[in-house]
């Protein structure tokens, strides 16, 4: 069985599938952004999982969880589900935090980022961002697209000893995606599920949507776009990704 943490497991997706891993016996880390959203998973964390808290949006408060999280029993693979939609902390929340959870978490060997279809109406500029948050510099499309890039250059640089994979869950009916949202929720975190814990599994640097394996945008797997966006999330954070 394998430990896991899952960002974002308040609700929706990362809920869902927390509670999926549990019942196949898995360990489980939850993360919530303060007390108050922890209160509600107190149903899971009676059940045994862990927890950690942080606010994703505050850099300081990952830098810390990942110190935590370190000094506890070794995590065998990260689902980074946690995301917002809109505002000043898309970057830090989407992008900065599963970049920092990646490059200082010292044992997973599996890491599954949340991206989206709309990740192929995203910018490759990174001029003028705001990686700290202050004010709204780049959009959700935006911050998909570089979550995707993030993944897939991890899939390179890591390789063979780290898997990396994004997953498009789709358009379920969560509280970010709305009650009407047509697609399948379950299918929307089977995939993440399978990724981080199917030991036949040995694929990296996918992009996965349903199960099934597909092409992302052009710009993903562009070396170029892939080294400056991690030269410029290692300047923004004074962290750079470790050799593997």
């Amino acid at each position: 069985m394998a430990r896991i943490l899952i960002t974002g497991s308040t609700d929706g997706l990362g809920r869902a599938t927390a509670a999926a891993l549990l019942d196949d016996g898995h360990e489980v880390i939850l993360h919530a952004r303060n007390p108050h959203r922890a209160a509600a998973i107190t149903v899971l964390s009676s059940r045994g999982a862990d927890l950690v808290i942080a606010d994703q949006a505050d850099r300081q408060a990952v830098l810390d969880a990942a110190d935590e999280l370190n000094a506890g029993p070794p995590i065998d693979a990260v689902i980074h589900n946690a995301g917002v939609i809109s505002g000043a902390s898309v970057l830090p929340v989407n992008v900065v935090a599963p970049y920092l959870f990646t490059a200082l978490l010292r044992t997973p060997t599996r890491h599954v980022y949340l991206s989206s279809g709309m990740h192929r109406g995203g910018s490759t500029n990174l001029r003028g961002l705001d990686w700290e948050g202050g004010r709204a510099t780049a959009g959700y499309s935006d911050s998909k697209l570089f979550v995707t890039a993030l993944s897939a250059a991890i899939a390179h640089r890591w390789a063979p000893s780290i898997l990396a994979n994004a997953v498009d869950p789709g358009w379920v009916p969560t509280k970010m995606g709305g009650a009407g949202a047509p697609d399948d929720f379950d299918l929307g975190h089977q995939t993440q599920e399978r990724l981080a814990t199917d030991t036949r599994l040995e694929i990296s640097g996918g992009y996965w949507h349903h199960g099934v394996r597909q092409q992302p945008s052009r710009s993903v797997d562009d070396p170029d776009f892939q080294e400056r966006l991690l030269s410029a999330l290692a300047d923004a954070t004074g962290v750079a990704l470790p050799s593997r």
